[in-house]
Formats: structure tokens, sequence, C-alpha cells
């Protein structure tokens, strides 16, 4: 079969942890991925990992990330990034495959994604590959799902927001629930994630799921 990837876009909103979950999960299901890691993102992922993400050495860097907790502890998670199953894209690069649409994908996901990212998306700006493939992504009604990442929202966001909604994207707060059970905050990630796998489509376990009876999440009934 031909090669079909995820794009997931890592903007630079806090929240690098929910990035790695999805990355995570979408190896785990056998998905392909594109990755896009932009500049700003650089800078919280090593505010809050102290991991640099560099163009040259982004395997061994990507796999390091992939593989702390959301507490950081390194080697939480054993991840395989070798071989043709992730591919990385410079911000810069904007002749990179995801910036035409002729470039074959499943969709994208924006994870998370900035107040700046937004609004770069919503008014089709195209200043850096992560906004490019999402217009890309826009243009050819492929899934969008745009984890935003922002508190409180202003009426200039929402308002974008809505614009992306129009667009056929779909907008999913960075919201952790905690009627699954969480007992950690990896657990509170996985759930964000998960949902964002939802919106896409993509199978995962990464969360308890409502089953219609309450205290399910409690644990009381194992």
């Amino acid at each position: 079969m031909p090669r079909r990837p995820w794009i997931v876009g890592v903007s630079g909103a806090s929240g690098t942890p929910y990035a790695a979950a999805v990355l995570r999960a979408l190896l785990a299901a056998g998905e392909s991925v594109d990755l896009v890691v932009s500049r700003a993102s650089r800078l919280t992922l090593l505010d809050e990992t102290r991991i640099a993400f560099r163009d040259a050495h982004w395997r061994d860097d990507l796999r390091e990330w992939l593989e702390r907790g959301a507490d950081g502890k390194p080697g939480t998670f054993t991840v395989d990034v070798e071989g043709d199953r992730v591919r990385h894209w410079s911000a810069g690069d904007l002749a990179a495959g995801p910036s035409s649409g002729s470039y074959p994908a499943k969709g994208m996901l924006i994870v998370p994604a900035s107040t700046a990212c937004v609004a770069g998306v919503a008014l089709g700006l195209s200043k850096d590959l992560l906004q490019r493939s999402a217009s890309v992504t826009l243009k050819e009604r492929r899934p969008l799902v745009v984890a935003v990442r922002e508190t409180p929202l202003s009426g200039v966001t929402l308002r974008q927001l809505v614009a992306l909604d129009e667009a056929g994207a779909v907008v999913l707060p960075a919201s952790p629930a905690f009627y699954a059970g969480a007992t950690h905050i990896q657990d509170l990630v996985d759930f964000v994630a998960g949902r964002v796998l939802d919106a896409a489509g993509v199978s995962h376990g990464l969360y308890r799921r409502w089953k219609g009876e309450l205290g399910g999440g409690s644990g009381a009934d194992e």
C-alpha cells in the first residue's frame, strides 16, 4: 500500500506531552507520521522537557522525547521511530511534501495548537510549513483536528476558532476529563490525546470510555 501518513504539527503552546502521547498512539496503531515541529514549539519543548529538538538529529531527539512520561521521567515508554514510519520536515521548508495537495496524507493533527497558530491557519497565512500544511488539509477536505491549548480565550481567538469549524476543522480544546478514573498526570494527558485520535478516527486504548454507569471510572468495580 502507498504510504499515507497523518501529518502532526506541534506549535508553540504549552502541552508537548499531549503531542508525545498522540505520536506514540499513532505509531502503536500502525499509522505513518509526518512530523512538523515549529520553531516556537522547540523552545517550549526545551523548557518542558530539557530536550533540544534538532533537525540534524531529529530521530534521536524524537525518541528521547517520546520515551518520556508526562511527569518527565525518562524511559517510561519504548518507541520505535526507525525506518519510514516517521518522517520529519523542517518548519521552514515550504517545498516539503505536506505543502502540496498532491502529497498523499490522511489528514492533520495540530497538538498542541497555540492561539498564534490558530490565527495563522484561520487567516490562511501559511507563514511556515505547519500553517501551510493545515491550509492544504482544509482545501483538500481532509480531516484537520486543532487541539487548542490556551486559557482564557479572547473574542478574537473565539471567532477564529469558529472560522476553523466552519471550514471543516475539528476544534478540540485540550481539556482533560476525570470520569475515566485518572490517577496520574499521564492519564489526563492520554485522555486528551485519545480524544484527538477519536476525532481523527484512529483506534486506540488510551482511556476508559464512558459506559453510562456512574462511578465506572472510580476503580471500585475492579
